[in-house]
């Protein structure tokens, strides 16, 4: 079984028994852009707690 199935399937079983398949999903969106982000800080795609400032005061 592949890695990605096996960790599928351990998401799952550790889901409360009366989980819809929204909260499945939605688990799953949230692990997947927890590793994307991951990824990103490893490949060096970051910007600073002060360029996120910078940025954000041009829509307020």
């Amino acid at each position: 079984m592949s890695i990605v199935k096996e960790e599928a399937i351990k998401i799952i079983r550790d889901l409360p028994e009366e989980c819809t398949f929204t909260d499945i999903m939605a688990e799953f969106y949230f692990r997947q852009k927890v590793e994307q982000g991951l990824k990103d800080i490893e490949e060096g795609r970051i910007i600073s707690q002060e360029e996120v400032r910078k940025r954000m005061l041009i829509y307020l």
